[in-house]
């Protein structure tokens, strides 16, 4: 079988603070706005926003499926998360470091950074 992952979205109950928190977060504007459904294309991939209670859809929040953004740097990962609500402490796991966040509308939200070569950044 030949597939491939092409998007994900994330559930939000504002749709203008959500595009303002992920506008901010990725420092680019959303690629494609809507009242219902506003998208980010980020490398390739489509990270939607969907504003569910707009069409009547119940859905369940939680931490059971986390997108993961990864950054270039330690530094970018601490500059990109710094007064976020973190939900995982930044800790080193295997060869990246790893923090967790929670975004204006409850998801969480993963970031990662790899560790360079002699790894003492901490």
């Amino acid at each position: 079988m030949n597939c491939e992952l092409g998007s994900l979205y994330l559930c939000v109950r504002d749709m203008d603070r959500a595009v303002r928190f992920y506008e901010d977060f990725f420092e680019r504007r959303v690629t494609e706005r809507d009242e219902i459904y506003s998208i980010f294309v980020i490398g390739g991939f489509r990270l939607g926003l969907f504003a569910f209670e707009r069409v009547g859809e119940e859905h369940s929040f939680g931490s059971n499926c986390l997108p993961s953004v990864s950054v270039d740097s330690v530094e970018t990962l601490r500059r990109k998360v710094k007064g976020l609500r973190l939900c995982f402490p930044l800790t080193r796991i295997k060869e990246n470091w790893v923090a967790e966040f929670v975004d204006s509308e409850g998801n969480h939200v993963e970031v990662t950074a790899p560790i360079r070569e002699g790894g003492g950044e901490e």
